[in-house]
C-alpha cells in the first residue's frame, strides 16, 4: 500500500507556525516600541485596551481590517495591490531558510545564506514598486530616499558577510552555527585569534541591519514625520498593515541572521543544553 507523503504537512505546519510567529512579532513589537517611546518622551504609551495595554495590538488589527483599502485615481491599480505582497513574501521565505533550533527549520539549505540575501534584496524593490504605484510624487521621493539607503548599506553588510562565510567555508545556516559550538568564546563575535576584527564586523553588520530595515536614527530616508508614512502614504487598511509586518519581520530575520552569524546560533553560551527545546530558547533569547 502506498501512503501519502507527509511532506506537504510538515511544510504547511512550518508555514503556518511562520506566518504565526511573524503576526505575533509585529503586533507585540509594535507595542513594545510605542511604550518604550512613550516612557522616553515622558507620556504614557498604550495603555486602556486591556491589561497595561497588551489587547492594544488585537485593536490595532480589527481596525485595520475594517477599513477598505481604497486605490487613488491615476494609480497603476495592479502594482499598487501587488506590492503589498511582494514586500511580505522575502522576510517569509528568508524564514523557511533560518535554523531556530538544531532540528527545528523548514528548509535546511545547503546555500541558504546566499538564499537569505537573494530574497532579502526583493524588498527594496517592493518598497520602490509601493510608491511608483501610488502616483503620489511624496511617496515616489520617499521610496527612492528609502531603496537608495537600503542599497547603500547593502555593500558594507556583505563585506562582512562574506568575512564570516570565509571563515566557515560554508553557506549552509546549520553547519555555520555547529562551528559556534563548545562555549560562547568560539561564537565568531569572539574569535579574535582567527580575525581581530570580528568584534568590529558585528558593529558594523548591526548598523547596517538598522539602515536596511528602517530604524532609528536611519528612519530619516522614510520621512514620516514630513510625509505621514514615507512611501506608504497611499496605503490604508490592512494595505498598509501588510507593510507594517514586512518590516517588523525585516527585523527579526535580520537579528536571526545575526545570530546564527556571529552569536552561535541555537548554541548554548557554556557549551551544554544546546539541543531541542533548549536550543529554541537559546536562539529567541539572543535574537
Amino acid at each position: 500500500m502506498t501512503f501519502l507523503s507527509l511532506e506537504p504537512i510538515r511544510i504547511l505546519l512550518y508555514l503556518v507556525g511562520i506566518c504565526a510567529f511573524v503576526g505575533g512579532n509585529a503586533a507585540y513589537l509594535v507595542l513594545a516600541e510605542r511604550k518604550g517611546a512613550g516612557r522616553i518622551q515622558r507620556r504614557p504609551g498604550p495603555n486602556e485596551v486591556g491589561f497595561a495595554g497588551l489587547l492594544q495590538p488585537l485593536a490595532d488589527g480589527l481596525k485595520l481590517l475594517a477599513k477598505q483599502i481604497i486605490v487613488p485615481n491615476g494609480s497603476d491599480s495592479l502594482l499598487f495591490r501587488l506590492a503589498p505582497l511582494m514586500v511580505m513574501a522575502p522576510p517569509l521565505m528568508c524564514l523557511a531558510t533560518i535554523p531556530f533550533a538544531e532540528h527545528l527549520v523548514a528548509r535546511n539549505l545547503n546555500i541558504g545564506l546566499l538564499f537569505v540575501f537573494s530574497f532579502g534584496s526583493i524588498n527594496v524593490m517592493a518598497l520602490m514598486l509601493g510608491g511608483w504605484a501610488s502616483r503620489n510624487k511624496y511617496a515616489i521621493i520617499s521610496a527612492a530616499r528609502v531603496v537608495s539607503q537600503s542599497v547603500a548599506y547593502e555593500i558594507p553588510m556583505l563585506l562582512v558577510v562574506i568575512t564570516v562565510l570565509m571563515m566557515a567555508g560554508t553557506m549552509d545556516l546549520n553547519e555555520i552555527i555547529r562551528q559556534q559550538a563548545h562555549g560562547f568564546w568560539h561564537w565568531n563575535v569572539f574569535k579574535v585569534w582567527v580575525n581581530p576584527l570580528m568584534p568590529v564586523s558585528f558593529v558594523i553588520f548591526f548598523i547596517c541591519m538598522l539602515a536596511e530595515t528602517n530604524r532609528a536614527p536611519f528612519d530619516m530616508a522614510e520621512a514620516e514625520s514630513e510625509l505621514v508614512a514615507g512611501a506608504f502614504t497611499e496605503y490604508g487598511g490592512m494595505g498598509f498593515g501588510v507593510f507594517f509586518m514586512a518590516e517588523y519581520a525585516n527585523i527579526v530575520v535580520g537579528c536571526c541572521l545575526a545570530t546564527v552569524l556571529f552569536l552561535g546560533g541555537w548554541q548554548s553560551p557554556i557549551g551544554v543544553l544546546s539541543g531541542g527545546l533548549w536550543g529554541l530558547g537559546w536562539f529567541l533569547a539572543k535574537t
